[in-house]
Formats: structure tokens, sequence, C-alpha cells
């Protein structure tokens, strides 16, 4: 799936405190192209995440995905859009606590009233190496254990795009190489537009096109 971003920008507003965290951001991703988002702490690359995921909403712009004006849908409709064609990976996980691992995991099946695939699902299951793990309980889990279910949460829907927020930043350096490669597999196993933001440049420099963020504004690719 095409995305095209059009003079996207975001104001947080605090009483008579604002702050621009994205100024004016005009780019396109490719349908099924894998892409980093790379900036430092604050430099607006969360935010725009979230704006693309319909998580949050924004204050100027518009956000296409391929012919639907993403920042024109009503809320209801923007949440059908995003679970039928979008998986997010949150850098806090956001699993349900009273939930097991494997339950999380089919959770957005479950939203959708879809029967569960569970050759795909125990396939991505071992891929992350979570054998074993599946019956427990989130507080039960390694940060990083709770990370790779976020992980395998998103793709089992067979997302058209996959944003991930940070999606190695509490994992060992074996499981950041197993995750990012399991992604970019996925994505062009299946077809899917893969964009992850990261301040890590080992993990960056897996892409083949890198976008900076800084002080709001999208810059240039670094390939």
């Amino acid at each position: 799936m095409k995305i095209k971003v059009e003079n996207l920008s975001k104001i947080y507003s605090n009483g008579d405190v604002s702050v621009q965290a994205l100024k004016d951001c005009t780019f396109s991703v490719n349908d099924a192209e894998q892409i980093a988002v790379t900036g430092s702490s604050g430099s607006g690359k969360s935010t725009l995440l979230h704006l693309l995921g319909g998580l949050e909403n924004a204050t100027q712009g518009q956000i296409f995905y391929d012919e639907t004006n993403f920042t024109a849908l009503s809320p209801n409709k923007c949440d059908d859009f995003r679970l039928k064609n979008i998986g997010v990976i949150f850098q806090s996980f956001n699993l349900i606590p009273e939930m097991t691992a494997y339950e999380n995991i089919l959770l957005p099946l479950m939203l959708l009233n879809k029967t569960p695939d569970s050759t795909y699902a125990n396939t991505l299951i071992e891929k992350l190496d979570l054998t074993g793990r599946t019956h427990h309980f989130p507080s039960q889990l390694s940060g990083g254990q709770q990370q790779r279910i976020a992980v395998a949460r998103a793709l089992v829907t067979h997302p058209k795009i996959l944003l991930c927020d940070e999606p190695t930043g509490n994992l060992d350096i074996k499981n950041t190489e197993n995750v990012i490669r399991l992604l970019q597999d996925t994505a062009k196993e299946l077809s899917v537009t893969l964009i992850v933001v990261t301040h890590e440049k080992t993990v960056a420099e897996k892409f083949p096109r890198i976008l900076t963020v800084s002080d709001g504004i999208v810059g240039g690719d670094l390939k």
C-alpha cells in the first residue's frame, strides 16, 4: 500500500504553551517499500508514526493510503481501517495484562471476528523464540519477550502496512537481529509497506531507505 503525506503538522497545546512536534512534512512511501525513520529523542519521529497510524490527529495536512484520505475518516472508520490494514508495534508494548501471551497475539483477529490461522501464529511464535511462553501473562515475561509478543500481534493479521516504534529498544543483539530479519522477510513475502522508527544507527542501516526527523522536519533520504 502506497503512502502519501502532504503538509503534515502536529502542535501540542497546554494552556498558553504550544509545542510544534511536526512541521509541514511532505513525503511518500512506495507500495511494499521498507524504510527506517531516525532522529534524536524528541525530534518528532514517534509523533509521525502515531499520525500515520491514526493514533493521534494531525493539526494540519493529509495522509493518503492509496486513494483513501486517512485523515478525513471519522474516528470509527479510522479505527476500522487501521484494524484491517495497519499493524502497529508500540515502544511500550501495550499488551493486555489480563490476557496470556497467546491471547494478546490473537487479539486483533478477535476484534475482526476472524478465525485465527493457528499455523501462521505458531510460525511467528517459533521464529520469535516464544515457544513455551505463550500461556504466560505479560507480568511473567521479560521486557524482551513482551516486545516479541507485540511483534507477533502486529503481524498476525497479515497487515498491508506495518508501523514500528523502536521495535528493538528492549532487545539484546541476537533478538534485535532476529526481529528485524523477521519484519523485513515477512514484509517482503507479504508485500507489506514497512516503516520502522529507531534511534539505533545499526538498525537503520539495515534498511534500503532512511528518512531523518530533526526538530519536527522530515529531511532528505540518507540512502
